[in-house]
Protein backbone atom coordinates (compact mmCIF):
# COMPACT_ATOMS: atom_id res chain seq x y z
CA UNK A 1 0.00 0.00 0.00
CA UNK A 2 2.70 2.49 0.64
CA UNK A 3 4.28 2.01 -2.61
CA UNK A 4 0.89 2.65 -4.53
CA UNK A 5 0.73 6.02 -1.92
CA UNK A 6 4.08 6.86 -2.76
CA UNK A 7 3.54 6.46 -6.39
CA UNK A 8 0.03 8.40 -6.19
CA UNK A 9 1.68 11.39 -4.75
CA UNK A 10 5.06 11.48 -6.95
CA UNK A 11 2.23 11.82 -10.26
CA UNK A 12 0.49 15.12 -8.94
CA UNK A 13 2.02 18.20 -10.10
CA UNK A 14 3.14 20.89 -7.15
CA UNK A 15 0.96 24.16 -7.21
CA UNK A 16 3.16 26.95 -5.31
CA UNK A 17 -0.04 29.34 -5.08
CA UNK A 18 -1.82 25.99 -3.13
CA UNK A 19 -0.59 27.10 0.35
CA UNK A 20 -0.95 25.77 3.91
CA UNK A 21 0.08 27.23 7.06
CA UNK A 22 0.27 25.52 10.80
CA UNK A 23 -3.54 27.75 10.88
CA UNK A 24 -4.93 26.20 8.01
CA UNK A 25 -8.55 23.98 8.18
CA UNK A 26 -8.57 20.80 7.79
CA UNK A 27 -11.16 21.21 4.89
CA UNK A 28 -8.80 23.89 3.04
CA UNK A 29 -5.53 21.78 4.08
CA UNK A 30 -6.83 18.90 2.20
CA UNK A 31 -7.76 21.10 -0.46
CA UNK A 32 -4.94 22.44 -1.30
CA UNK A 33 -2.47 19.56 -0.24
CA UNK A 34 -4.48 16.74 -2.25
CA UNK A 35 -7.81 18.26 -3.96
CA UNK A 36 -6.20 21.01 -6.06
CA UNK A 37 -2.94 18.26 -6.95
CA UNK A 38 -5.43 15.91 -8.24
CA UNK A 39 -7.86 18.69 -10.30
CA UNK A 40 -4.77 19.78 -12.10
CA UNK A 41 -3.64 16.29 -12.85
CA UNK A 42 -7.18 14.84 -13.96
CA UNK A 43 -7.78 18.26 -16.17
CA UNK A 44 -7.72 16.40 -19.40
CA UNK A 45 -10.35 13.96 -18.04
CA UNK A 46 -12.85 15.97 -16.20
CA UNK A 47 -13.15 17.76 -19.66
CA UNK A 48 -13.60 15.22 -21.33
CA UNK A 49 -16.37 13.64 -19.21
CA UNK A 50 -17.97 16.78 -19.13
CA UNK A 51 -18.03 16.68 -22.91
CA UNK A 52 -19.60 13.09 -22.83
CA UNK A 53 -22.16 14.52 -20.56
CA UNK A 54 -22.73 17.60 -22.97
CA UNK A 55 -23.12 14.43 -26.08
CA UNK A 56 -25.51 12.52 -23.56
CA UNK A 57 -27.90 15.61 -22.97
CA UNK A 58 -28.26 16.46 -26.70
CA UNK A 59 -25.80 18.60 -27.02
CA UNK A 60 -28.21 22.07 -25.58
CA UNK A 61 -24.96 23.44 -23.82
CA UNK A 62 -24.12 24.38 -27.48
CA UNK A 63 -27.29 26.26 -28.18
CA UNK A 64 -26.73 28.74 -24.89
CA UNK A 65 -25.05 31.53 -24.77
CA UNK A 66 -22.12 32.71 -23.03
CA UNK A 67 -23.48 33.24 -19.48
CA UNK A 68 -26.36 30.52 -19.76
CA UNK A 69 -23.39 27.84 -20.44
CA UNK A 70 -21.65 28.82 -17.31
CA UNK A 71 -24.89 28.69 -15.66
CA UNK A 72 -25.47 25.41 -17.11
CA UNK A 73 -22.15 23.91 -15.78
CA UNK A 74 -22.98 25.01 -12.34
CA UNK A 75 -26.31 24.00 -12.26
CA UNK A 76 -25.49 19.93 -14.07
CA UNK A 77 -22.32 19.52 -11.70
CA UNK A 78 -24.86 20.90 -8.47
CA UNK A 79 -28.40 18.84 -9.29
CA UNK A 80 -27.39 15.92 -11.68
CA UNK A 81 -26.43 13.29 -9.32
CA UNK A 82 -24.96 11.19 -12.32
CA UNK A 83 -22.16 13.28 -13.33
CA UNK A 84 -21.24 14.87 -9.69
CA UNK A 85 -20.56 11.53 -9.00
CA UNK A 86 -18.89 10.53 -12.07
CA UNK A 87 -16.60 13.51 -11.48
CA UNK A 88 -15.84 13.00 -7.69
CA UNK A 89 -14.50 9.08 -8.76
CA UNK A 90 -11.93 10.80 -10.62
CA UNK A 91 -10.82 12.18 -7.25
CA UNK A 92 -11.66 9.28 -5.02
CA UNK A 93 -9.52 6.81 -7.25
CA UNK A 94 -6.67 9.64 -7.22
CA UNK A 95 -6.70 8.97 -2.96
CA UNK A 96 -4.02 7.81 -0.97
CA UNK A 97 -5.43 5.36 1.96
CA UNK A 98 -4.71 8.33 4.30
CA UNK A 99 -6.24 10.68 1.95
CA UNK A 100 -9.14 8.82 1.96
CA UNK A 101 -9.98 8.36 5.51
CA UNK A 102 -9.32 12.04 5.48
CA UNK A 103 -12.07 12.21 2.77
CA UNK A 104 -14.70 10.01 4.73
CA UNK A 105 -14.57 11.32 8.16
CA UNK A 106 -15.76 14.94 5.95
CA UNK A 107 -17.03 13.38 2.65
CA UNK A 108 -20.29 15.54 2.18
CA UNK A 109 -17.80 19.11 2.84
CA UNK A 110 -15.16 17.81 0.62
CA UNK A 111 -17.06 16.65 -1.77
CA UNK A 112 -18.80 20.14 -2.43
CA UNK A 113 -15.10 20.88 -2.88
CA UNK A 114 -14.81 18.77 -5.32
CA UNK A 115 -17.69 19.81 -7.23
CA UNK A 116 -16.62 23.50 -6.87
CA UNK A 117 -13.29 22.63 -8.27
CA UNK A 118 -14.54 20.90 -11.13
CA UNK A 119 -17.36 23.65 -11.77
CA UNK A 120 -14.35 26.45 -11.74
CA UNK A 121 -12.14 24.05 -14.03
CA UNK A 122 -14.68 23.40 -16.73
CA UNK A 123 -16.05 27.17 -16.41
CA UNK A 124 -13.06 28.43 -17.14
CA UNK A 125 -11.97 25.99 -19.96
CA UNK A 126 -15.74 26.45 -21.77
CA UNK A 127 -13.14 26.96 -25.11
CA UNK A 128 -12.58 23.15 -24.91
CA UNK A 129 -16.03 22.59 -25.98
CA UNK A 130 -16.31 24.47 -28.75
CA UNK A 131 -13.42 23.31 -30.32
CA UNK A 132 -14.37 19.71 -29.46
CA UNK A 133 -17.89 19.48 -31.28
CA UNK A 134 -16.09 21.06 -34.55
CA UNK A 135 -13.67 17.87 -34.40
Amino acid sequence: MEERDYLLKKIRPELKNAKVYKDTLQEERFQNECLRPIAKFQNDIILHIYSVYIDYRKNVYHELNLDKKSTYIEESIKKDSKIRRQLQGVFIGHFTLQEYKTYTSNYKAFNKRINNLCIERIKSQMQFFEIHIQN
